[in-house]
């Protein structure tokens, strides 16, 4: 048994060290596989690292002879550019050098020149020396001399060709202006309203003027402090006057008068809420007035307060003629001749709707309604061309556009409109004494007459004393002196007569 045993155990322990003898053969030949793989792989490794290596070397080579070949370039064209350079540096040289020459040569000529100058100068003043001496006349009175003489020998030439130029200048002016103005005419129509300083109301029957007046006089007491307004109650059967010469109070006093009127409570409560629904409705229709002659005109872009001054205009009358409506057809009659010649309109309809913008508020504020008118347009911002166009209507300032003269004109034609303007009796025949006091001034005059309310003057002179030349000088003298002392709309005709009658009896 024990001979077994040690056999079965001999036998196991053989059997082990032949496992393990396996083993260990089996892993040297795998790790003899892995290591011959290993090398393998690290052999191709190596043939691929060199192939990359050698590839890699190559590209540097080539890009090396590139950047060599585009470096020989570059230095190339710097070395092309820097010859242009130097090419042009030295003609710049050449030319400073022939312009430093030229300069060197005008100067000297110049010197030169002046030196000529000089000596002629001297030569001329010299000779003017011997002559006066030898003339016994200064430059000055020979001049004088010669000029006279000449308009003496060519006096009537001279007459005639002026004559003849200024016919033909006039003809084709005038045909030109009264084409231009009949247009214009034509295509203005408008009504016109004549406002006066009072307004006389209707009253119902003579017991109204006692409650207008109340007890001891507080009724029309208190309507006059509200409304600025005099109240005058006379005997004049059923009517009262209301009288100011601002026409804004006069509007407010006439509507609430007449409300307390038709009312007939009249108190002085009544009055002063009266007066102050009067003045809301004053105040609306002023706004409303603006807004409409805007609208009539197509003019956008104006300030809304300004607006409100244009309707100011309508309770403002400038010799009898509404402001308002003058504006408004100032503001087309310029449209038609701003059409006509070219000019911006919208313009001179801003300057001819807004060019006595000025008499709205001249009530409260001092200074011509011109300066005035500057003042309102420049805070509302209506524009500097705007205000160039208006400001020169009256010639208190110069005309600095076509569209000023364009406005100028249009106030001028609406003014002079027959009717449309109403001047007193005394003014009428002060113009008329000017008109003729200017004209019997100058020497030959015998007689003068204006005629036609002053807008054509007839001159007689004395044919012995002034002849067919001196007749045309002496109208245009005339002319010259009108325009230039007195102030009137249109134009003014001078008529100069020379009248040589020869009488003689047959007995």
């Amino acid at each position: 048994m024990d001979i077994i045993a040690l056999q079965l155990v001999v036998a196991a322990v053989l059997g082990g060290v032949a496992g393990y003898a396996l083993r260990l053969l089996l892993a040297k030949r795998w790790v003899a596989s892995v290591e011959g793989k290993i090398n393998s792989l690290r052999q191709k490794a190596r043939q691929k690292a060199e192939e990359i290596i050698l590839e890699a070397r190559q590209k540097a080579v080539e890009s090396l002879e590139e950047a060599k070949k585009e470096e020989k370039q570059q230095v190339k064209h710097l070395e092309e550019r820097q010859q242009r350079i130097e090419q042009k540096e030295e003609e710049q040289e050449k030319q400073n050098k022939d312009l430093s020459k030229q300069k060197s040569e005008l100067d000297t000529q110049s010197k030169e020149i002046e030196t000529l100058k000089t000596q002629i100068v001297e030569a001329q003043e010299k000779k003017i020396k011997e002559l006066e001496e030898l003339s016994g006349l200064s430059k000055k009175k020979a001049e004088e001399q010669l000029y006279h003489e000449l308009e003496e020998v060519h006096k009537s030439e001279l007459m005639q060709r002026l004559q003849k130029l200024e016919k033909e200048a006039d003809y084709s002016l005038r045909e030109r202006a009264k084409n231009i103005m009949a247009l214009a005419m034509q295509r203005m129509a408008s009504e016109h309203t004549s406002d006066l300083t009072s307004y006389t109301l209707s009253i119902p029957s003579n017991d109204i003027k006692g409650r207008i007046i109340g007890k001891e006089g507080r009724n029309i007491r208190a309507f006059e402090h509200e409304t600025g307004v005099e109240v005058i109650v006379d005997e004049t059967p059923d009517v009262i006057t209301l009288s100011s010469f601002n026409p804004i109070r006069r509007e407010v006093a006439r509507i609430a008068m007449d409300r307390l009127i038709r009312d007939g409570r009249i108190q002085p409560a009544a009055i002063e809420k009266t007066v102050a629904d009067a003045k809301k409705e004053v105040a609306a229709e002023i706004r409303k007035a603006g807004e409409e002659a805007v609208y009539k005109l197509g003019i956008v872009g104006l300030n809304p307060d300004l607006i409100k001054v244009i309707g100011r205009l309508k309770y403002r009358t400038s010799y009898g003629q509404n402001v308002l409506d003058h504006s408004i057809e100032v503001a087309r009659i310029g449209e038609i001749i701003a059409e006509e010649l070219g000019a911006n309109t919208t313009i001179v309809k801003k300057g001819g709707l807004l060019h006595d913008i000025g008499k709205a508020v001249d009530h409260e504020v001092q200074g011509s309604h011109v300066d005035i008118g500057i003042k309102i347009l420049q805070k509302f911002a209506a524009g500097q061309e705007v205000i160039d166009a208006m400001k020169s209507h009256h010639g208190e300032y110069p005309a600095e556009s076509l569209e000023a003269v364009i406005v100028e004109v249009a106030d001028a034609i609406s003014g002079a409109r027959p009717g449309a303007r109403r001047t007193s009796v005394e003014e009428y025949l002060k113009r008329l004494e000017d008109l003729e006091k200017i004209a019997n001034s100058y020497e030959g005059v015998q007689k003068t007459y204006a005629l036609q309310a002053g807008r054509e003057v007839r001159v007689f002179v004395h044919p012995d004393v002034v002849d067919d030349a001196q007749a045309k000088k002496l109208a245009r003298g005339i002319a010259n002196e009108i325009e230039q002392t007195l102030a009137y709309p249109g134009e003014i005709k001078v008529h100069v007569i020379r009248e040589n009658r020869v009488i003689e009896y047959a007995k």
